[in-house]
């Protein structure tokens, strides 16, 4: 599921502080002035401050609607860096980074175990030499804490529904966003989409990330903090 409508909404929803502990994260596992590919960079908000901050980052989305944000974003900010549509599932077109990164469970969308798989394939194949994979997905204590979540909310233009109930799959969760959008006669059209997001136990993202190649791999919580059993995100780092 790519983003649509959702992305009209996404910069109101997306804490700022967030961002900002993303790129401190990064700092502190990525050497200073490194090329850096960002898997699912969304609006472009954490590759700007990437960039900002000296790394040589491209940033690889599927969401058009998304890499609009992240084009305006840019001009916002007057920061340019690639804005590449595509899929993470094959970066046979790219070349070799230092750093692959995907954080705000982005990997989280991808459908099944070798999708996962594949993506983990294609980061090692396109990391140099000792080069990092950082990436973060939800725990599945915290997929279990979606089922029934429920958020409405009214902006400019838009009011939206958000209720999430759980997937077909194990450590899987489902959002049914509907979104009643104001046309220019004062009336609202109705548009809805469907995100799914799946995860898996710890065990098992090691496992892929092993059979990908990776033989140094760590595994975290919620930046860089101790895992609890209690954590809303994983956070892992791999190296070539």
């Amino acid at each position: 599921m790519t983003y649509g409508v959702f992305a009209q909404v996404y910069n109101e929803l997306m804490d700022d502080e967030i961002f900002l502990k993303w790129r401190d994260y990064t700092q502190t596992h990525v050497p200073s002035g490194a090329s850096i590919l960002e898997l699912g960079c969304g609006n472009g908000q954490l590759g700007i401050l990437l960039k900002e901050a000296g790394y040589a980052i491209e940033g690889l989305d599927l969401s058009e609607e998304m890499l609009s944000l992240a084009q305006v974003r840019q001009e916002d900010a007057d920061v340019r860096f690639p804005l590449i549509q595509g899929d993470m599932r094959d970066l046979t077109d790219f070349g070799k980074y230092e750093a692959i990164i995907s954080y705000c469970d982005s990997l989280c969308y991808l459908p099944e175990t070798e999708d996962f798989k594949q993506t983990f394939e294609e980061a090692y194949t396109h990391l140099k030499e000792g080069g990092v994979f950082l990436f973060d997905v939800f725990t599945t204590e915290h997929i279990e804490s979606l089922d029934g979540y429920s958020y409405h909310d009214e902006l400019p233009g838009i009011v939206f529904m958000w209720d999430s109930f759980p997937g077909e799959h194990a450590d899987s969760i489902e959002h049914d966003l509907s979104f009643f959008i104001e046309k220019e006669d004062g009336t609202y059209e109705r548009e809805m989409e469907l995100h799914q997001e799946r995860t898996y136990p710890i065990e098992k993202y090691l496992e892929m990330l092993k059979e990908a190649g990776f033989t140094t791999i760590e595994a975290s919580a919620d930046f860089d903090q101790e895992i609890t059993g209690a954590n809303t995100r994983w956070f892992f780092k791999a190296r070539k």
